[in-house]
Protein backbone atom coordinates (compact mmCIF):
# COMPACT_ATOMS: atom_id res chain seq x y z
CA UNK A 1 0.00 0.00 0.00
CA UNK A 2 1.03 3.79 -0.30
CA UNK A 3 2.72 2.96 3.75
CA UNK A 4 5.08 0.61 2.39
CA UNK A 5 4.86 -3.03 1.10
CA UNK A 6 2.53 -6.00 2.27
CA UNK A 7 1.63 -8.95 1.23
CA UNK A 8 -2.75 -9.86 1.95
CA UNK A 9 -4.77 -12.51 1.45
CA UNK A 10 -8.58 -11.50 0.31
CA UNK A 11 -11.52 -13.82 0.50
CA UNK A 12 -14.08 -14.67 -2.57
CA UNK A 13 -15.53 -10.85 -2.15
CA UNK A 14 -12.40 -8.95 -2.18
CA UNK A 15 -12.29 -8.07 1.50
CA UNK A 16 -8.91 -8.07 3.01
CA UNK A 17 -8.44 -10.95 5.71
CA UNK A 18 -4.68 -11.14 6.86
CA UNK A 19 -2.37 -8.51 5.84
CA UNK A 20 2.03 -8.90 6.64
CA UNK A 21 4.32 -6.28 6.37
CA UNK A 22 6.80 -6.84 3.78
CA UNK A 23 10.92 -5.02 3.96
CA UNK A 24 10.36 -4.57 0.67
CA UNK A 25 8.62 -5.25 -2.62
CA UNK A 26 7.54 -8.81 -2.70
CA UNK A 27 6.55 -10.42 -5.84
CA UNK A 28 4.64 -13.99 -6.40
CA UNK A 29 3.18 -16.56 -4.33
CA UNK A 30 3.45 -20.35 -3.67
CA UNK A 31 0.59 -22.12 -2.31
CA UNK A 32 0.39 -25.67 -0.36
CA UNK A 33 -1.79 -27.99 -2.01
CA UNK A 34 -3.91 -28.00 0.80
CA UNK A 35 -4.16 -24.39 1.28
CA UNK A 36 -3.03 -24.09 4.84
CA UNK A 37 0.71 -22.43 3.93
CA UNK A 38 1.74 -19.84 1.51
CA UNK A 39 4.99 -18.29 0.86
CA UNK A 40 5.75 -14.83 -0.21
CA UNK A 41 8.85 -14.36 -2.69
CA UNK A 42 10.78 -10.96 -2.85
CA UNK A 43 10.95 -9.69 -6.05
CA UNK A 44 14.25 -9.65 -7.75
CA UNK A 45 16.54 -9.29 -7.27
CA UNK A 46 15.19 -9.97 -3.11
CA UNK A 47 16.50 -11.97 -0.53
CA UNK A 48 13.66 -12.86 1.38
CA UNK A 49 10.92 -15.29 1.51
CA UNK A 50 7.77 -15.24 3.82
CA UNK A 51 6.14 -17.79 5.23
CA UNK A 52 2.38 -16.98 6.13
CA UNK A 53 -0.30 -19.62 7.99
CA UNK A 54 -3.41 -19.18 6.45
CA UNK A 55 -4.97 -21.59 8.81
CA UNK A 56 -8.64 -20.16 9.81
CA UNK A 57 -7.80 -20.26 13.30
CA UNK A 58 -4.55 -18.53 13.27
CA UNK A 59 -3.91 -16.77 9.46
CA UNK A 60 -0.40 -15.41 10.74
CA UNK A 61 3.60 -14.54 9.90
CA UNK A 62 4.98 -18.24 10.22
CA UNK A 63 8.29 -17.65 9.02
CA UNK A 64 11.16 -15.54 7.35
CA UNK A 65 13.60 -17.35 5.32
CA UNK A 66 16.55 -16.41 2.75
CA UNK A 67 18.87 -17.96 -0.27
CA UNK A 68 22.34 -18.86 -0.13
CA UNK A 69 25.15 -16.54 -0.39
CA UNK A 70 24.88 -16.29 -4.12
CA UNK A 71 21.62 -16.42 -4.77
CA UNK A 72 18.87 -14.07 -4.91
CA UNK A 73 14.95 -14.70 -5.37
CA UNK A 74 13.52 -14.55 -9.14
CA UNK A 75 9.70 -13.97 -7.13
CA UNK A 76 8.17 -17.06 -8.18
CA UNK A 77 8.26 -20.97 -6.24
CA UNK A 78 5.90 -23.51 -5.98
CA UNK A 79 5.04 -26.85 -3.42
CA UNK A 80 6.26 -30.24 -3.78
CA UNK A 81 3.15 -32.28 -3.86
CA UNK A 82 3.05 -33.45 -0.03
CA UNK A 83 3.65 -29.62 0.89
CA UNK A 84 6.86 -30.83 2.33
CA UNK A 85 9.26 -28.47 0.47
CA UNK A 86 8.62 -25.22 -1.37
CA UNK A 87 11.23 -24.95 -5.32
CA UNK A 88 12.01 -21.06 -5.32
CA UNK A 89 13.33 -19.74 -9.04
CA UNK A 90 16.72 -18.59 -8.28
CA UNK A 91 19.97 -16.31 -9.84
CA UNK A 92 23.79 -17.89 -9.66
CA UNK A 93 24.44 -14.66 -10.30
CA UNK A 94 28.14 -14.88 -10.70
CA UNK A 95 27.63 -18.48 -13.02
CA UNK A 96 25.02 -17.02 -14.69
CA UNK A 97 23.07 -19.78 -14.21
CA UNK A 98 19.42 -20.72 -13.25
CA UNK A 99 18.79 -22.64 -10.37
CA UNK A 100 15.57 -23.82 -8.46
CA UNK A 101 16.83 -23.85 -4.72
CA UNK A 102 14.32 -26.25 -2.24
CA UNK A 103 13.55 -25.65 1.26
CA UNK A 104 11.87 -28.12 3.71
CA UNK A 105 9.65 -26.35 5.46
CA UNK A 106 9.56 -29.02 7.97
CA UNK A 107 12.97 -28.82 8.78
CA UNK A 108 13.09 -24.94 10.14
CA UNK A 109 13.38 -24.27 6.36
CA UNK A 110 16.57 -25.55 5.69
CA UNK A 111 18.29 -25.59 1.61
CA UNK A 112 18.50 -29.11 0.71
CA UNK A 113 19.82 -28.26 -2.97
CA UNK A 114 19.34 -27.30 -6.04
CA UNK A 115 18.29 -28.10 -9.29
CA UNK A 116 19.79 -26.80 -12.22
CA UNK A 117 17.10 -25.08 -14.98
CA UNK A 118 19.05 -25.35 -18.08
CA UNK A 119 19.08 -21.42 -18.93
CA UNK A 120 19.48 -17.90 -17.90
CA UNK A 121 16.83 -16.01 -15.64
CA UNK A 122 14.23 -18.24 -14.59
CA UNK A 123 11.56 -16.51 -14.10
CA UNK A 124 7.90 -18.59 -13.19
CA UNK A 125 8.38 -22.12 -13.06
CA UNK A 126 5.15 -24.52 -11.77
CA UNK A 127 4.72 -28.05 -11.44
CA UNK A 128 2.55 -29.72 -13.34
CA UNK A 129 -0.17 -32.10 -12.57
CA UNK A 130 1.61 -35.22 -12.58
CA UNK A 131 3.07 -34.39 -9.85
CA UNK A 132 6.78 -35.13 -11.39
CA UNK A 133 7.45 -32.73 -13.87
CA UNK A 134 8.36 -29.08 -13.68
CA UNK A 135 8.23 -26.77 -15.88
CA UNK A 136 10.16 -23.50 -16.02
CA UNK A 137 10.05 -20.18 -18.07
CA UNK A 138 13.93 -19.48 -18.71
CA UNK A 139 13.44 -15.82 -19.29
CA UNK A 140 17.18 -15.85 -21.22
CA UNK A 141 17.63 -12.59 -19.04
CA UNK A 142 21.02 -12.11 -17.09
CA UNK A 143 21.38 -10.02 -14.18
CA UNK A 144 23.17 -9.47 -11.13
CA UNK A 145 22.90 -7.78 -8.12
CA UNK A 146 25.38 -5.16 -8.45
CA UNK A 147 23.18 -4.15 -11.16
CA UNK A 148 19.97 -4.81 -9.85
CA UNK A 149 17.51 -3.72 -13.10
CA UNK A 150 20.04 -3.82 -15.49
CA UNK A 151 19.62 -6.64 -18.54
CA UNK A 152 23.36 -7.63 -19.22
CA UNK A 153 22.88 -9.90 -22.67
CA UNK A 154 20.23 -8.55 -24.60
CA UNK A 155 22.55 -8.99 -27.32
CA UNK A 156 23.03 -12.55 -26.47
CA UNK A 157 19.75 -13.89 -24.97
CA UNK A 158 18.31 -17.27 -25.31
CA UNK A 159 15.18 -17.61 -23.60
CA UNK A 160 13.60 -21.48 -23.40
CA UNK A 161 10.86 -23.45 -21.72
CA UNK A 162 12.47 -26.34 -20.05
CA UNK A 163 10.85 -29.58 -18.17
CA UNK A 164 12.78 -31.06 -15.55
CA UNK A 165 12.13 -34.24 -13.19
CA UNK A 166 11.50 -33.37 -10.10
CA UNK A 167 13.09 -35.74 -7.94
CA UNK A 168 16.14 -36.03 -10.15
CA UNK A 169 16.66 -32.51 -11.96
CA UNK A 170 16.96 -34.28 -15.02
CA UNK A 171 16.16 -32.18 -18.03
CA UNK A 172 13.13 -34.39 -20.08
CA UNK A 173 12.79 -31.38 -22.48
CA UNK A 174 13.45 -27.58 -23.87
CA UNK A 175 12.06 -25.58 -26.62
CA UNK A 176 13.12 -22.20 -27.79
CA UNK A 177 10.90 -19.36 -29.45
CA UNK A 178 11.22 -19.33 -32.78
CA UNK A 179 14.75 -17.11 -34.55
CA UNK A 180 12.33 -14.26 -35.29
CA UNK A 181 11.40 -14.42 -31.70
CA UNK A 182 14.67 -14.82 -29.98
CA UNK A 183 14.72 -11.55 -27.65
CA UNK A 184 10.90 -12.93 -26.76
CA UNK A 185 11.83 -13.50 -22.66
CA UNK A 186 9.54 -16.14 -21.54
CA UNK A 187 8.29 -15.24 -18.13
CA UNK A 188 5.42 -16.94 -16.87
CA UNK A 189 3.86 -19.94 -17.42
CA UNK A 190 0.80 -22.40 -16.39
CA UNK A 191 -0.90 -26.03 -17.06
CA UNK A 192 -4.23 -25.05 -18.69
CA UNK A 193 -5.20 -28.47 -20.40
CA UNK A 194 -3.73 -31.37 -19.16
CA UNK A 195 -0.01 -31.37 -20.38
CA UNK A 196 -0.08 -28.11 -22.33
CA UNK A 197 2.07 -25.40 -20.88
CA UNK A 198 0.82 -22.17 -21.78
CA UNK A 199 3.59 -18.77 -21.38
CA UNK A 200 3.45 -14.87 -21.54
CA UNK A 201 6.62 -13.29 -22.89
CA UNK A 202 7.92 -10.19 -22.43
CA UNK A 203 9.67 -8.61 -25.50
CA UNK A 204 12.81 -7.13 -25.08
CA UNK A 205 13.75 -5.99 -28.99
CA UNK A 206 12.86 -2.52 -30.32
CA UNK A 207 9.74 -1.34 -29.10
CA UNK A 208 8.19 -0.50 -32.94
CA UNK A 209 8.02 -4.13 -33.67
CA UNK A 210 4.47 -5.93 -33.42
CA UNK A 211 5.31 -9.84 -32.28
CA UNK A 212 3.16 -12.55 -30.21
CA UNK A 213 3.64 -13.05 -26.76
CA UNK A 214 1.27 -15.59 -25.73
CA UNK A 215 1.72 -19.32 -26.61
CA UNK A 216 1.29 -22.91 -25.74
CA UNK A 217 3.59 -25.85 -26.05
CA UNK A 218 2.93 -29.62 -25.16
CA UNK A 219 6.04 -31.86 -24.47
CA UNK A 220 7.24 -33.89 -27.34
CA UNK A 221 6.73 -30.78 -29.85
CA UNK A 222 9.85 -29.61 -31.24
CA UNK A 223 8.46 -26.04 -31.41
CA UNK A 224 6.59 -23.46 -29.31
CA UNK A 225 3.32 -22.92 -30.95
CA UNK A 226 2.84 -18.56 -30.95
CA UNK A 227 -0.21 -17.89 -30.69
CA UNK A 228 -1.73 -15.20 -33.71
CA UNK A 229 -4.09 -12.77 -32.07
CA UNK A 230 -5.49 -9.58 -34.36
CA UNK A 231 -2.62 -7.12 -34.51
CA UNK A 232 -4.66 -4.65 -32.16
CA UNK A 233 -4.72 -7.44 -29.69
CA UNK A 234 -0.49 -7.41 -29.21
CA UNK A 235 -0.23 -3.84 -30.15
CA UNK A 236 -2.18 -2.73 -26.89
CA UNK A 237 -0.05 -4.88 -24.57
CA UNK A 238 3.09 -2.97 -25.95
CA UNK A 239 5.01 -5.78 -25.78
CA UNK A 240 4.55 -6.89 -22.12
CA UNK A 241 2.69 -9.80 -20.10
CA UNK A 242 2.71 -9.65 -16.50
CA UNK A 243 0.83 -12.68 -15.28
CA UNK A 244 -1.14 -15.84 -16.91
CA UNK A 245 -3.65 -17.72 -15.70
CA UNK A 246 -6.03 -20.49 -16.21
CA UNK A 247 -9.51 -20.93 -15.30
CA UNK A 248 -10.85 -23.47 -12.84
CA UNK A 249 -11.88 -25.83 -15.74
CA UNK A 250 -9.02 -24.81 -17.82
CA UNK A 251 -11.02 -24.04 -20.92
CA UNK A 252 -9.99 -20.57 -20.76
CA UNK A 253 -6.67 -18.69 -19.81
CA UNK A 254 -5.78 -14.74 -19.16
CA UNK A 255 -3.09 -13.08 -19.66
CA UNK A 256 -2.87 -9.61 -18.31
CA UNK A 257 -0.67 -6.53 -19.49
CA UNK A 258 0.22 -3.67 -17.21
CA UNK A 259 1.79 -1.41 -19.84
CA UNK A 260 -0.69 -1.39 -21.93
CA UNK A 261 -3.92 -1.95 -19.85
CA UNK A 262 -5.29 -4.87 -20.59
CA UNK A 263 -6.77 -8.25 -19.68
CA UNK A 264 -7.14 -10.38 -22.69
CA UNK A 265 -8.32 -14.10 -22.87
CA UNK A 266 -8.21 -16.80 -25.04
CA UNK A 267 -9.87 -20.29 -25.58
CA UNK A 268 -7.71 -23.49 -25.10
CA UNK A 269 -8.78 -25.59 -27.54
CA UNK A 270 -9.28 -23.03 -30.53
CA UNK A 271 -6.32 -20.92 -29.57
CA UNK A 272 -8.40 -17.72 -30.16
CA UNK A 273 -9.04 -14.76 -28.24
CA UNK A 274 -12.58 -14.42 -27.05
CA UNK A 275 -12.45 -11.08 -24.79
CA UNK A 276 -10.12 -8.21 -24.14
CA UNK A 277 -10.57 -5.85 -21.10
CA UNK A 278 -9.30 -2.27 -20.48
CA UNK A 279 -7.97 -1.89 -16.93
CA UNK A 280 -5.49 0.60 -16.40
CA UNK A 281 -2.52 -0.52 -14.82
CA UNK A 282 -4.07 -4.38 -14.03
CA UNK A 283 -1.31 -6.95 -13.56
CA UNK A 284 -2.45 -10.06 -11.05
CA UNK A 285 -5.07 -12.75 -12.11
CA UNK A 286 -6.36 -15.59 -10.93
CA UNK A 287 -8.76 -18.41 -11.44
CA UNK A 288 -11.87 -17.81 -9.30
CA UNK A 289 -15.23 -19.23 -8.99
CA UNK A 290 -17.09 -16.93 -11.07
CA UNK A 291 -14.24 -16.34 -13.97
CA UNK A 292 -10.92 -14.61 -13.42
CA UNK A 293 -10.04 -12.69 -10.33
CA UNK A 294 -7.88 -9.67 -11.38
CA UNK A 295 -6.06 -6.86 -9.71
CA UNK A 296 -4.48 -3.61 -10.58
CA UNK A 297 -2.50 -0.86 -9.80
CA UNK A 298 -5.33 1.53 -8.49
CA UNK A 299 -6.46 -0.78 -5.65
CA UNK A 300 -9.03 -2.41 -7.77
CA UNK A 301 -9.98 -6.39 -7.88
CA UNK A 302 -12.24 -7.54 -10.91
CA UNK A 303 -14.43 -10.78 -10.34
CA UNK A 304 -15.65 -12.13 -13.75
CA UNK A 305 -15.63 -8.56 -15.49
CA UNK A 306 -17.01 -6.52 -12.14
CA UNK A 307 -15.22 -4.11 -9.95
CA UNK A 308 -15.64 -5.40 -6.76
CA UNK A 309 -13.30 -3.31 -4.76
CA UNK A 310 -11.71 -0.18 -5.90
CA UNK A 311 -9.16 2.48 -4.62
CA UNK A 312 -8.17 3.56 -0.93
CA UNK A 313 -4.97 3.22 0.39
CA UNK A 314 -3.77 -0.07 -1.53
CA UNK A 315 -1.94 -0.10 -5.05
CA UNK A 316 -2.20 -3.63 -6.22
CA UNK A 317 1.39 -5.03 -7.29
CA UNK A 318 2.47 -8.01 -9.67
CA UNK A 319 0.77 -11.32 -8.75
CA UNK A 320 -2.41 -13.04 -7.25
CA UNK A 321 -2.48 -17.02 -6.40
CA UNK A 322 -5.35 -18.80 -5.87
CA UNK A 323 -5.87 -20.66 -2.48
CA UNK A 324 -7.97 -23.67 -2.19
CA UNK A 325 -10.16 -23.97 0.93
CA UNK A 326 -8.60 -24.48 3.98
CA UNK A 327 -11.62 -24.78 6.33
CA UNK A 328 -12.15 -20.65 5.87
CA UNK A 329 -12.72 -18.33 3.13
CA UNK A 330 -9.17 -17.62 1.96
CA UNK A 331 -9.42 -16.86 -2.58
CA UNK A 332 -6.37 -15.58 -3.49
CA UNK A 333 -2.92 -14.12 -1.92
CA UNK A 334 -1.53 -10.90 -3.31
Amino acid sequence: DRDGHAAAVLDGSGRTILTERLAARGHGAAVSPDGRRAVVFARRPGRFALVLDLDPTRRTRAARFEPPPGRHFYGHGFFSPDGRLVYATENDYDAERGVLGGYDLGAGHRRVGELDTHGIGPHEAVLMRDGRTIAVANGGVATHPEYPRRKLNLGSMQPSLAYLERTTGALLDRVAPPPRLRRLSIRHLVEAEAGTVWFGGQYEGPKTDRVELVGRHRRGDDRLDVLPAPPSVYEAMRGYVGSIAASRDGTKVAATSPRGGRLTVWDTRSGEVVETRRIADVCGVAPGERGFVASDGRGRVWIGGEAVRGGGQVEWDNHLAAVPSAGGPAEAAA
